[in-house]
Parts: structure tokens; C-alpha cells; sequence
């Protein structure tokens, strides 16, 4: 398998009692050149077992790790998201059946993944959207690299962040997660360490260390999982440039209750400062379906208060 091996490291107290997951995993955002009805293959997702860990490694590196029934990475990307044009063929051949078992998988699987007990590991070793997220984020340890490109850009085509996203992006700090879900903007590894949707940050280079460090384990600790994690990551912070350090201006505009007031709000900052991020988010917006903003602004702002 080329490239960087991105892997899930379940680690148990025995072989035997090693990671029970859903038979099909599954996640929300990309689109593949494979055949749309051929969703079956069972090297799409490779186990490897160990003595005392499970690691699952996505395997459609051409699709960028697209998600599909089968599914719960190698290549370029840690997972795009769901496969929407595999999803879109059905549709039309009206196997309305197999999309709603997609779906019904993807949230049964990220709900067993936020509650589960044993300890877990996501290594987003590049492109972490949508549904890619919401199969790694709810995890109990997440590690970002310098190649980790996270997003929820499901408004640019007419849906809205799911897959998990109401629930984590609701609780980063302030109004990020509202600015993140109607957007679709990206963050890198620094920014996911800085807003809490990484645990951890380690050079792509180090992630074969990582990975045979936590496959030696013979504890399901998460505090000696922790520490291995830590044995091997880096010190980052994000950037000049990063929307983290205008947190203010995102909570003054993406506090506001409605679409048009955000806009409002992001309008009268532009006017008065001639501010490029308010121009260039302004812009951003207009791109995006207005039902999609409207449901995706409900689904973040709603949630706030509540547990998984």
C-alpha cells in the first residue's frame, strides 16, 4: 500500500476482546470514478490484527477514501466523506433502499464511536471532510499532521454538516462551529490542536512510529495511550492568517440567530473596515445554497447545550 498508512488503532486488553464495530462502516462529502453499484468490495477497508490492537485502514485511495456502505486510508487523504456520486447513482436507479442503509449506518456507527468505552485512535493524515470527520472526530484521540486538511463543506452543494458535526461543532469555542458548518472553510493541523478538534499533532513522518508504538501496547489505559501519543508529537500554532485569531469577529457576525443577520452583520463590517476576511467570507456565503445555510445554522446553533 503506497504512502502514509492512516489508520484507526483500537486498542483492547485482549485479541479477543478487541474492537467490535459495526460490520459496515461508513461517513459524508466526495465523489468517486468507481463503478456506483460496485459498493461491496471488502478491500475497501483493511484490518490488520494484532496481539492486542485492531487497526482499520481505509483503502480507496483513488476516490480519496470516499465512504461508502461498506466502508467505516491510504493515499492523499484520510477520508473525503461520504461517496455522494455512488449515492447519486442509486438515486436514479432507484435503490432508494440502499441510500437510506448508507445513512442509517454512517449515524449508528458514529454514535457507537462517540459512546464506545475502549480507547481509539484516528491518525487524519490528510483530507479529513464531512463524513470523514464524523468517522474520526467523536473518537477518543485524534491526531492531525502538517497534511491534514479538515472542512464540513456540505452547504457549497445544497446539504448541510452531518455525519456528527452538529454536535462537535457546536461545542468548539464560541460561534467557530457555526462560521465552520456554513462556510465550508478549512482548517489545517495547528488550527484542529488550537480549537479542540485534534488531540494531538505529530509529523507526517513520525506516523509509522505512531502507529508501531501503539500496536506494542498491551493496554487499553487511554492516560499510556495518551503518553505514547505525546512521546511523538510536535508543538505547533496556527498561523498570522488563521481565522482563530479574528475568534472576536467570528463571534460578533455568527452569533446572530438568522442567515440575513450573519450577512447583516458581516455587510456592516465590510463597509466600515474594508476588511478582506469579511469580503472574502461574505462571498463564501453567496456560493452556497440559502435553504442549506438556514438548516446548517439551526443544526449548530441548536445544539449547544446538548450531550452526544
Amino acid at each position: 500500500m503506497k504512502g502514509w498508512k492512516v489508520a484507526a488503532a483500537v486498542l483492547s486488553r485482549r485479541a479477543k476482546a478487541g474492537y467490535r464495530h459495526v460490520s459496515r462502516g461508513v461517513g459524508s462529502l466526495a465523489s468517486s470514478k468507481s463503478n456506483p453499484v460496485d459498493i461491496y468490495d471488502h478491500n475497501e477497508v483493511l484490518v490488520e490484527g494484532r496481539a492486542h490492537s485492531r487497526t482499520a485502514v481505509l483503502n480507496r485511495p483513488s476516490s480519496l477514501n470516499a465512504l461508502n456502505t461498506t466502508m467505516v486510508g491510504s493515499g492523499r487523504a484520510f477520508c473525503a466523506g461520504g461517496d455522494i456520486v455512488a449515492l447519486y447513482h442509486l438515486i436514479n436507479q432507484g435503490k432508494l433502499g440502499h441510500c437510506k442503509e448508507f445513512f442509517s449506518t454512517l449515524y449508528s456507527y458514529i454514535y457507537l464511536l462517540g459512546t464506545y468505552l475502549k480507547p481509539n485512535v484516528a491518525l487524519l493524515n490528510g483530507i479529513t471532510m464531512g463524513g470523514g470527520a464524523g468517522v474520526s472526530v467523536p473518537g477518543m484521540f485524534r491526531v492531525a499532521t502538517e497534511r491534514t486538511r479538515f472542512a464540513t463543506p456540505e452547504t457549497l452543494i445544497g446539504f448541510h454538516p452531518d455525519a456528527g458535526a452538529s454536535f462537535y461543532l457546536s461545542h468548539l469555542p464560541g460561534h467557530l462551529g457555526e462560521y465552520l458548518g456554513l462556510t465550508g472553510e478549512t482548517l489545517n493541523g495547528a488550527e484542529m490542536i488550537a480549537c479542540g478538534l485534534a488531540t494531538h499533532y505529530t509529523h507526517s513522518t513520525k506516523l509509522r512510529l505512531v502507529d508501531q508504538q501503539l500496536g506494542n501496547l498491551d493496554t487499553d489505559d487511554p492516560s499510556v495511550i495518551e503518553a505514547s501519543l505525546e512521546e511523538y508529537g510536535d508543538h505547533v500554532h496556527p498561523d498570522h492568517m488563521s481565522v482563530l485569531h479574528r475568534i472576536d469577529m467570528v463571534d460578533k457576525c455568527f452569533s446572530k440567530e438568522t442567515v440575513e443577520e450573519i450577512i447583516d452583520a458581516l455587510e456592516t463590517e465590510a463597509s466600515e473596515t474594508n476588511d478582506l476576511w469579511c469580503n472574502s467570507t461574505l462571498r463564501r456565503l453567496k456560493e452556497c445554497s440559502p435553504l442549506s445555510l438556514k438548516v446548517s445554522l439551526r443544526s449548530v446553533s441548536s445544539c449547544h447545550p446538548l450531550p452526544l
